[in-house]
Formats: C-alpha cells, sequence, structure tokens
C-alpha cells in the first residue's frame, strides 16, 4: 500500500459531514449545515444573514441530496419555491442535529478574494424601459 503525503491527501471535511449527517438520519434528528456565504455559494441569498446560512439537509427537506467530496448539492424549497442549492465542502461552517445541537463544527479555510473588475461607466439616460403585463 502507497502512502499519500499530507498536500496529496483528501480533506477529511466530506467524510465528517457525511458520517454526522447519517447519525442525525439514524437518531431521528434533523441534520442542519451552517455555511459561509461567498461567490461560490448558490443558495437563495434573501436568507442569508451575516454572510452565513443554515440549510436543513435532512432527508424529508432535501431531493436529490448529494453529499460529495467537493460539493454539497440538493433541491429544497424556500417559501414553497424549489431552488437548486450548491455548496462547496469547504465553505460549511457546522454539522449538526438541530433538536441538540450536537455536530461537528469546521476551521473556515480562506479563499482567495477575486480582483474587483473596473465599474463600467453608468450610462447618463434615463432609466431602462420596463414591460408592464397586461391581462
Amino acid at each position: 500500500m502507497s502512502e499519500k503525503n499530507d498536500t496529496e491527501s483528501t480533506s477529511t471535511r466530506p467524510y465528517l459531514i457525511r458520517a454526522i449527517h447519517e447519525w442525525c438520519c439514524d437518531n431521528g434528528y434533523t441534520p442542519h449545515i451552517t455555511v459561509s456565504v461567498d461567490h461560490s455559494v448558490q443558495v437563495p441569498l434573501k436568507y442569508v444573514k451575516d454572510g452565513e446560512i443554515v440549510l436543513n439537509v435532512g432527508l424529508t427537506a432535501t431531493t436529490g441530496l448529494q453529499l460529495g467530496n467537493d460539493y454539497i448539492v440538493f433541491k429544497a424549497r424556500f417559501s414553497g419555491v424549489a431552488r437548486d442549492i450548491m455548496v462547496p465542502v469547504d465553505q460549511v461552517i457546522a454539522i449538526f442535529a438541530r433538536e441538540n445541537g450536537q455536530g461537528m463544527a469546521f476551521p473556515q479555510i480562506s479563499r482567495p478574494e477575486p480582483s474587483p473588475e473596473p465599474e463600467a461607466p453608468k450610462p447618463t439616460s434615463s432609466p431602462r424601459p420596463t414591460l408592464k403585463r397586461i391581462k
């Protein structure tokens, strides 16, 4: 068996997330994840508070849940509207049982911020026209 050095080994984070998720489900608890939201996270921004969002990742709250090594992907309803959710595993801050708070927190992995793009000059004309729906 060959050994990998530390720079080649995969992160333990996705494995621990899957393990805590399974533990929650096996014990009748509702698994939730806390996610640090940045440009790489696909969630409804309306529900983001202080740069974070808490998501119910229970089997009854999600459709097509995939707890992968790189991404957590599923569909969930927000105010009755189905949304596609995609969370890089590195952005998961914690996974826990809603009922008792037991779970695991993870250190945040700092990512380099993309350099800001220069803003295009704003047109001096009137605002864009809008369409009205007439029934």
